[in-house]
């Protein structure tokens, strides 16, 4: 009888500490989802002085001794070529005007690819890969996406179209150190962003996926496909 009402209060205890966990825990996770979509709200106005990308560089960088220099530099969406502007959407997003953040028809064909274990492209837009840049760094995970998930819609909401275009051109990573489209124009061709032509804003754009290990002088077959792409588009 003893052991029996000492077991109970052993479990009330266990269960007790269980609940109080996840009450902190659910309310951590909301006071970060907060401070994330407040800073979100922030850069409508505020241009970010660094993203998790950039944050993730440098220690990697400090980690394994190497050395490292950060080219950032952010300009007006209106200093930036169209024609930069357009060759970045065609190759990255081509419905980014049309979706609300998530391109479903572009996600169904790559759940199809996996299905079938031929993956070929990714699926997610532009506003995902800004959300990526900002808070999650390059890491990989469910909860991660999860995460992304939740503040896609917050970033189409407060930032709209051309505020996360530029946005992204600015902060995107062009290769080793390089961010944003103004370094990277200066870095690889010796000229501010507002001049870059069409063969070049290609170029540029079909480094993008892979930009630590590409470079916009090898991307012939690319750069051949997203112009035709523009093309396509109108553009």
């Amino acid at each position: 009888m003893t052991e029996k009402s000492d077991a109970h209060p052993k479990k009330t205890l266990r269960t007790g500490l269980i609940r109080s966990f996840v009450r902190w825990l659910v309310i951590g996770v909301l006071l970060i989802w907060s401070l994330a979509s407040l800073i979100l709200v922030a850069a409508r106005w505020i241009d970010p002085p660094s993203t998790a990308v950039h944050i993730q560089r440098h220690l990697q960088a400090w980690i394994h001794r190497t050395p490292y220099h950060e080219r950032y530099e952010f300009i007006p969406l209106g200093q930036i070529s169209p024609d930069l502007q357009h060759a970045v959407v065609a190759a990255e997003d081509a419905r980014f005007y049309q979706h609300d953040g998530f391109d479903w028809h572009e996600i169904q064909i790559a759940a199809k690819d996996d299905l079938e274990g031929d993956r070929t492209r990714g699926a997610s837009t532009i506003t995902q890969q800004l959300v990526k840049n900002l808070f999650f760094g390059t890491g990989r995970s469910i909860l991660r996406k999860g995460a992304e998930f939740t503040l896609v819609p917050v970033a189409e909401f407060v930032l709209g179209k051309r505020r996360i275009l530029e946005i992204y051109l600015n902060v995107v990573e062009w290769g080793p150190g390089i961010y944003g489209a103004e370094s990277a124009c200066r870095y690889y061709d010796g000229t501010p962003a507002r001049n870059v032509g069409r063969e070049q804003a290609a170029r540029l754009a079909a480094i993008l996926p892979a930009p630590l290990k590409r470079r916009p002088e090898r991307m012939n077959h690319y750069s051949v496909l997203i112009l035709e792409r523009m093309r396509q588009m109108g553009w």
